[in-house]
């Protein structure tokens, strides 16, 4: 009997190191790397438990990056502002946040300034992101 709690007790804390992996902050994203970009929303993805979407930013050349763009879940959205029709493909905004370790075209979006001049934030508080 004691053996199977031992392995019991294994799996849990193995559990729940994989859970702290998955949504820390760091795991993904450079804390000391900021970006900014501008471009037109292509998709949405208002779904847990993080919300993405997607924006086509235009470089010097003209060439089409899409940047995927990671919030936080949509009830910590919503807590600052957000609905899940506040972003709609075809808006045009300007994004500041955290870049991806490994993927250039992929970022932790804290900052979303939509053409009608809302300023909204996209990180939820605690999610171990680095303060501004």
């Amino acid at each position: 009997m004691r053996k199977i709690g031992t392995v019991l007790a294994m799996i849990v804390i193995g559990l729940g190191a994989n859970l702290l992996a998955h949504h820390s902050f760091s795991t993904e994203y450079d804390g000391t790397k900021t970006f900014s970009v501008k471009g037109t929303v292509s998709k949405v993805e208002w779904t847990n438990p993080h919300v993405r979407f997607y924006v086509d930013v235009a470089d010097a050349s003209g060439k089409v990056m899409t940047w995927n763009m990671e919030l936080a879940s949509p009830s910590a959205l919503a807590r600052n502002g957000w609905t899940s029709r506040t972003l709609k493909v075809g808006d045009q905004v300007a994004v500041e946040g955290y870049a991806a370790k490994v993927a250039p075209d992929r970022g932790n979006a804290r900052s979303v300034v939509t053409s009608d001049g809302r300023s909204l934030f996209g990180g939820a508080g605690d999610d171990n992101a680095p303060a501004k």
